[in-house]
């Protein structure tokens, strides 16, 4: 109970006639806003403003057809009311049901393309996007299946991309931008995420003429390159941290949003962590890319304007934002 704040949300509805479209227009959009059906032509959603204006517009589209709809706040008149009514956005079946088909991925990736394995990923983590955006009380199947997905992109990189570099222990350095301008940067070949980001990064904000070397053995590495994303490498993963964060806290750009927001992607997308919507579509470019595209400087060619285009896409959710 919340006391003063009602908890919870309630569409009470009254259809006109036998109007087949309004009735399906109306389930597919209660349905995708997670509505939990109390009886029928009685739909709660937990209280909030998204969750009002969602319940407002339904309604006047049912007013606007004939028929009749009234939205009201409530108290669960006990704990046992307020159980059933919270039972109503359990959605641990579903989060089980694409575990299952995740346990099936982990078994079957030493047997598939890395195109394929990646493009069943990014489907689950799709599907699981969805559902956690309509878990409005989320408990441990919502840390379980985070962790499932977790575990099965770990395996896939395992597969596809070996010795990803392991998170150091010390606070990243601020460092003087001027003194990587002009330099040989070095990662290990066949980018994937963290890497490609991060060398976008360093070239359209750190050091515009950078030079890129990509390394089949990161014991190669020059003495004279600027290493990243590798075991021993100048910028790698510190903490919780991925390559692509260290760089942009060490070269003092963590005050621009814009950025801020293509590192939450980039950390999820690399270690897991919290989705972002836009995460999925991203693996399937990058996957797609670094299987057609012949070497790492072809690849980051073809992911600069995607980085570019995304990037200022951030910008301008920001300013909307902000406005």
């Amino acid at each position: 109970m919340s006391g003063d704040t009602p908890t919870w949300l309630l569409l009470v509805t009254n259809l006109p006639g036998h109007n087949a479209t309004l009735r399906m227009r109306l389930w597919r959009a209660l349905k995708a806003a997670g509505a939990g059906l109390l009886r029928d032509g009685a739909y709660v959603l937990p209280a909030g403003e998204a969750h009002r204006r969602m319940f407002e517009e339904q309604a006047a589209e049912i007013r606007s057809a004939g028929g009749v709809a009234h939205v009201l706040s409530f108290e669960a008149d006990s704990a046992e009311q307020e159980a059933t009514i919270a039972a109503l956005f359990d959605r641990t079946a579903e989060y089980e049901q694409v575990i299952v088909h995740l346990d099936a991925l982990k078994r079957a990736i030493p047997k598939l393309r890395e195109n394929e394995a990646r493009s069943r990923h990014v489907v689950l983590t799709r599907e699981v996007t969805a559902i956690a955006n309509r878990d409005f009380l989320p408990g441990e199947s919502r840390a379980q299946i985070e962790t499932a997905l977790a575990d099965a992109e770990a395996a896939i990189n395992e597969r596809f991309a070996p010795d990803e570099p392991h998170p150091v222990r010390h606070k990243v350095r601020r460092c003087e931008p001027k003194k990587y301008r002009g330099r040989t940067w070095a990662t290990r070949e066949r980018m994937w995420i963290d890497r490609v980001a991060s060398a976008w990064l360093i070239r359209r904000f750190i050091d515009p003429e950078a030079k890129f070397l990509w390394l089949k053995r990161v014991k190669d590495c020059p003495k004279r390159a600027v290493g990243f994303d590798f075991d021993g490498a100048e910028f790698t993963h510190v903490g919780n941290k991925v390559s692509f964060e260290v760089l942009v806290a060490s070269f003092g750009l963590d005050g621009d949003a814009a950025l801020g927001r293509l590192a939450a992607m980039v950390h999820h997308l690399d270690v897991g962590g919290i989705p972002t919507p836009e995460g999925p579509g991203f693996v399937t470019i990058m996957a797609g890319a670094r299987a057609s595209q012949r070497d790492d400087d072809a690849l980051l060619a073809t992911m600069t304007p995607v980085l570019d285009s995304l990037y200022a896409g951030y910008q301008s959710m920001n300013k909307a934002d902000e406005a």
